[in-house]
Parts: structure tokens; sequence; C-alpha cells
């Protein structure tokens, strides 16, 4: 996403949408249906986890056209079959044109199924929004340089996870995950998605 002085930006429907949401056709659905919407469940945590980290260093878009073959390729990011992958499911993964082909990624994926699948069922998703900010003290972002890419929560955060063993998870990518999730709504105040999630 990339700074803007205006606010949101009437897309094709005349619903006014934040600018990023209308930066490529892609972006629309996500937009409007998943991105600030509460996620629950430690598979579908794992899975935003997951691709966030692979986001990292590449634009979202990149990783959203390639969802369905991350899903597929790892096993629609279930903790308890990923954890059980071998070094011939790492191989294979690194030859799959599908997904982001990163070793050090792929290997942290695996790594982080691996301590996950030890962990209580429902203890990742209570672990993950317990670092929720409290909306209250949180004001709607007017522009979209009024969004920032790391905050005090998501660096507390990052250093929960990793402290619990969790690899490539920085403040940027959890702050990410946390906007994706809807443990915070990054929406911008005159967004028609503001507050939907």
């Amino acid at each position: 996403m990339t700074a803007d002085d205006g606010g949101a930006v009437p897309g094709p429907d005349g619903r006014p949408r934040c600018p990023w949401g209308l930066s490529a056709d892609d972006y629309i659905a996500y937009h409007d249906d998943e991105w600030g919407r509460a996620v629950h469940g430690d598979d579908a945590l794992f899975e935003r986890l997951c691709l966030e980290a692979f986001q990292s260093g590449l634009s979202w878009i990149t990783i959203l056209r390639r969802r369905e073959g991350f899903r597929t390729a790892f096993a629609g990011f279930r903790i308890a079959e990923v954890a059980r992958f071998t070094d011939a499911h790492a191989v294979r993964l690194l030859a799959d044109p599908g997904i982001i082909r990163n070793r050090a990624k792929i290997d942290a994926t695996l790594a982080n199924a691996r301590l996950l699948a030890e962990w209580p069922e429902g203890e990742l998703d209570r672990f993950v929004w317990s670092y929720a900010p409290d909306p209250a003290t949180r004001p709607a972002p007017r522009t979209l340089s009024d969004v920032p890419a790391v905050t005090d929560a998501s660096t507390a955060l990052s250093k929960a996870l990793k402290k619990r063993g969790l690899r490539f998870i920085g403040p940027t990518t959890a702050y990410a995950l946390m906007q994706a999730c809807g443990l915070v709504d990054d929406h911008l105040s005159d967004c028609f998605a503001r507050g939907a999630g």
C-alpha cells in the first residue's frame, strides 16, 4: 500500500473504498470482503501468518494471486498436516511454481507448523487475539498516510511469537497480520468497509 493525501475513492459501484483497494481488480473483493474482518481459528490464522511471511519483501497482490496455489501446496494450511511435511515435501515446495519458492520462508512455515501442532487447540487464536488493541484508543485513519506500518502492539506480538519459537514474524509482518485479520480496523474513516469487521 502506498501513502495517499486523499481519503476513500469511489469504486466502480460508487462505494468509497481505501485507494489501495482499487489499485488492481484482485484487490476489490479482498478489500471489501476480507481485509480487516475478524479471522478466528488456529488453521485460518496459521494461513494468514504464513501468507504474510511469504509477502515479506513482495507486494501483497503477488501473494493474493497465488493464494490458491499456496493452499494446495500447504494442505489447506491445516497445521496438523503441514507439521507432518518431510524433507521430500520441502523439495516439492521449492519446485512448485504456484507459490513463492523461497527456502527460508518454506522452512519457517514447516517449522512453525511443527511448533504450533504442539499447542493446545485454540491457543494460537487466543494468543494472537490477546494482542488486539482497544479500538477506542485508535482513531480512524483519514488517509493512507495515517496508517502505520508497525505499532507497539505489533512489536509486542512479534516478540511474543518469536519468544515461543515462531519464525519469520517481525513487527511489520505482525502488523500486516493484525490488519488482515481484523485485530485492528485500518479502513479509512470514509471507506464503506470501516467497522464491518
